[in-house]
Formats: structure tokens, sequence, C-alpha cells
């Protein structure tokens, strides 16, 4: 059988803002920071897609440009979705369908198009945070899910296996996290995919497929995880 386990916590006050701003233009960045400041907002500035990952630790919102100089803003934000669930927001001059959909896909909170009006973009970035607050609130539920004796606590991102706990990288986990917060319930590959890498290409179905493999050793319970053929997995043993 499986089993979710729901603890409440206190709710916590949502502290001072603190915004990760990933632009590679000088003038916009400064023009931006003064702005945000002016507003309350604490504004740590860097220019390149890998600073990003160095510091959204220390942030709680991120404005992304996608005309990174290292690297393209979207890959950017598939790379901190793997270790992240931080807002974000994009702020770019790519307009075009595909980009607007690929962004919200792989899991920014709001997508605005240059050149924007700062009031607006101020209200947006207001309205991400309000939501935020919000989830927060509904989040001091802490979901753990247990099917036998392997326990997944989703929110301290924490995997046990008779007690013991398993070290899973965090792509790992992303996908037990997928499995296991739909414990009992199918779930297709393209859904995985989708959900943990934002592609659903060959390259990347193989990676897929790697990954369960390392999964599943580490969980030494392969009954727990069930392939159905020609569509993808469920997590949860038989009973569930």
């Amino acid at each position: 059988m499986v089993y979710i386990r729901l603890r409440t916590t206190t709710e916590e006050e949502v502290g001072e803002v603190q915004i990760l701003l990933a632009e590679d233009d000088d003038g916009v960045a400064a023009a931006l920071v003064e702005v945000l400041y002016d507003h309350g907002h604490v504004t740590r500035r860097v220019r390149y897609g890998r600073d990003v990952l160095t510091y959204h630790r220390s942030s709680d919102l991120l404005l992304l440009d996608l005309g990174l100089p290292d690297t393209d803003g979207l890959d950017v934000l598939r790379a901190l979705r793997a270790v992240s669930d931080m807002s974000v927001v994009v702020l770019t001059a790519r307009g075009d369908e595909r980009s607007v959909v690929r962004g919200l896909r792989l899991g920014a909170d709001d997508y605005l198009v240059k050149p924007v009006r700062l009031a607006e973009l101020l209200a947006r970035i207001d309205a991400v945070t309000r939501r935020r607050a919000a989830r927060s609130v509904a989040d001091s539920v802490v979901r753990t899910v247990r099917a036998g004796d392997v326990e997944v606590d989703l929110d301290a991102r924490r995997v046990r296996v008779g007690g013991a706990e398993v070290e899973l990288t965090a792509k790992e986990f992303a996908i037990l996290a997928v499995l296991a917060g739909r414990a009992g319930t199918a779930v297709s590959r393209e859904q995985l995919l989708d959900e943990v890498w934002g592609d659903a290409s060959h390259t990347v179905s193989r990676s897929l497929d790697v990954h369960l493999t390392q999964m599943r050793a580490k969980l030494r319970r392969p009954e727990l995880l069930t392939t159905i053929r020609g569509f993808g997995y469920r997590f949860g043993d038989d009973g569930s």
C-alpha cells in the first residue's frame, strides 16, 4: 500500500524579497536595479547563466534574460528547475511563441517581453511573490509518501529505505518526486520527460533510462517501480 502523510507546521512570515537579476546589458541592468531598489527590493545582478546556479540559493526570485553571453537562458531555467523551485520571471526581447511556451513549460512563473513598462514589471513581481507566499502557507503541509519500507519526503527531498537514508542525485530525486507525487497512478514517459527535463528528445529519453536504472539500484526495491510497457511507470506496490 501507498500512504501519503500530511504534517502541519507553523506558518512563517514572508521576509524581504531578494531578487537575482541575470542580465548582460549594463544599461538595462543598472536601470532595473535602481527601480527595484526604489521599490524596496534587494537585487544582486549577474551577467552569466552559470552565476545563476551559483547564487540562486540566496535569492527568492530570479529575473532572467534569455540572451545571456555564455548560455541560452532556457537552458539556465532547465538546469535551475532540476535543483530549485524558486520563483522565475523571464524578462527578454525574445517574444516568439515557441520561446514563450518553452519558458513557461520549463517552469517560469511569468514571461515578459522587452521593452516592458516598469509599473507592469513591478506588478508582475508582486503577483509572483504573493503566489509564492500563498504556496508557502499551503506547503506548511509536508507530504511524505510511503510505499513498503520506502519513505519519500517530497518537501525535505529525503528518501529512506528500511529507515536508512538513501542519497539520490538531484535528477534522480526529481524523477522519483514526479512518480511518488502521483503514487499508485501511471505516469507516461512523456510526462516524466516534460516535468523533469522540459524536453522529450531521443537523447533525453535515453538519459531517463539511465537515471531510472541508477535510482532502482539505490532503492533496492524494484517491485515498487513498475514499468508499464508502451506507456510509462507507476510508483507503489501492487496493492496500492
